[in-house]
């Protein structure tokens, strides 16, 4: 019997790119590969890179780069390149670092064992030239449903594959292979997004929005859950407009209560909301649905009104506030999170000193803060008015130091609050680490329980919060839920 080929995948960027991973995972162990957690352990290692900004952009050349250390040290043969990164430059990354053996865009994930088995025997597949993917679906989103079973649409996989295809846990089965044990796991709900900020690259390399149908969704949750996973987090990159091009555009608010009844799942979590698009109905469902947490990840970006206009945004301070306000009267406890830009090209100290007011304002649990840079492709990249680097660093790090002290404060506020736990790892250095509701994986920081006793990875357990460490909160373990972990 020939020996088996194996395949490790280093997933880097944000969670829809996790989803993507987990899909190319179900297709090449459908096809007779065997995963592996280690690059050193692979015949190939495959590199789903991140092309957001360019701090990400680094970190993914340098796992490619730290992959093709390993060849010739071990049995790894190859390093290839998918993801965003890859599909933004295709083949102007394969010629600027030839260390990686192939630069694979989206449109070849259908075909990756294919790919990499042609990759693997020193064959060469041409990189693909990069394009605008807006340009592959129609204008309007009412005509892209049809149009879209010729695009490629990482992580929208159909959940009934066709007979040889779905991974042996059953025919219900997606065409993904989780690539860990944690108790979360992302969902996409759509890919690509219809609006044009002017800093942001992403519709060109994602392509315009289009949705996901709600039957994949719900058979991918329930495929999960027979995972074993508690909690699903639904992804895009903007969940407010789900279902506009399926012809609802309230379609979120009937597929959460959906969801959060599927036997097993304890929570639901809704990622990438934008505050111009949220509507009455959809506040009402996330703030007032069994298991769908009340949490709020909104793109806020700025709060200064001439700021938002370059950026072709919407709003100003006072509106996100009575935002906020109307969230936190339907759910005092909620969990609110944003990210925001500092040094937008034109940005006065009138404007930083808008955003400081808005943060001071805000009570947000978690805040990202970044410094305005060109991204090529984008509007603001031919802006004038830019500031120096040296005024946007040191906006950078005023900004936040703000918002450390701020989201500290929020934490302060939670002290003597009764939270629920979902527990996600226990060992002996740190004992039972897990998240509230209002904290989502990897951003928002962490619940210290203070006893690990009677705990298991997976269990929800109402606790009491008695103090904090910066963001994270320290709390005691009051009862485990009886119908978590079952």
């Amino acid at each position: 019997m020939p020996e088996r080929r194996t395949v490790a995948l280093v997933t880097l960027g944000c969670a829809r790119n996790e989803v993507d991973s987990e899909e190319l995972a179900g297709r090449l162990e459908a096809d007779g590969w065997e995963l592996v957690e280690d690059a050193e352990a692979a015949d190939v290692a495959v590199v789903n890179t991140c092309g957001f900004v360019e701090a990400a952009k680094k970190d993914s050349v340098d796992a490619l780069l730290e992959a093709n250390d390993l060849k010739g040290h071990g049995r790894t043969q190859a390093v290839v390149a998918v993801g965003c990164m890859a599909e933004r430059y295709g083949k102007d990354l394969a010629e600027a670092l030839p260390e990686a053996d192939g630069v694979l865009g989206f449109d070849d994930y259908a075909d990756i064992s294919d790919r990499l088995q042609t990759i693997l025997n020193g064959g060469i597949h041409a990189s693909h030239t990069p394009r605008d993917r807006r340009k592959l679906l129609p204008i309007s989103p009412a005509e892209r449903q049809d149009a879209g079973a010729e695009v490629a649409l990482p992580g929208h996989a159909p959940v009934d594959l066709p007979e040889g295809l779905a991974p042996a846990s059953g025919p219900r089965a997606p065409l993904r292979r989780r690539l860990g044990t944690n108790p979360v796991a992302s969902v996409k709900l759509a890919s690509g997004c219809d609006r044009r900020c002017t800093f942001c690259a992403i519709p060109s390399f994602r392509g315009s929005f289009i949705s996901r149908r709600p039957s994949d969704v719900l058979g991918e949750t329930r495929w999960l859950a027979e995972q074993g996973v508690k909690e699903v987090m639904l992804v895009s990159e903007n969940n407010t407009s789900y279902g506009k091009d399926l012809g609802d555009i309230r379609l979120l608010e009937t597929l959460l209560p959906e969801l959060a009844a599927v036997d097993g799942i304890e929570r639901v979590r809704v990622s990438y909301l934008q505050p111009a698009e949220m509507r009455p109905g959809l506040i009402d469902v996330l703030t007032g649905t069994d298991k769908v947490v009340p949490y709020f990840d909104l793109s806020f970006q700025h709060s200064a009104p001439a700021v938002l206009r370059s950026m072709r945004r919407f709003g100003d301070t006072d509106r996100f506030l009575d935002l906020l306000s109307t969230i936190r009267d339907k759910a005092p406890q909620a969990g609110v999170r944003s990210n925001f830009i500092v040094g937008f090209p034109g940005e006065s100290e009138a404007d930083l000193a808008e955003l400081e007011r808005f943060l001071t304002g805000a009570r947000l649990d978690a805040i990202g803060v970044f410094g305005y840079s060109d991204e090529e492709g984008t509007e603001a990249a031919t802006y004038e008015h830019k500031l120096d680097e040296d005024v946007v660093a040191e906006r950078l790090a005023r900004v936040s130091r703000l918002a450390e002290e701020l989201v500290s404060q929020r934490a302060d506020e939670r002290v003597g609050e009764a939270v629920h736990v979902l527990v996600e790892s226990i060992d002996d250095e740190d004992g039972a680490v897990g998240r509230g509701e209002h904290q989502a994986p990897e951003t928002d920081g962490q619940v210290l329980l203070t006893s690990s006793e009677g705990l298991t990875v997976g269990r929800i357990v109402e606790a009491k919060v008695i103090g904090t460490r910066g963001v994270d909160l320290v709390a005691e373990p009051l009862e485990c839920s009886e119908e978590a972990g079952r």
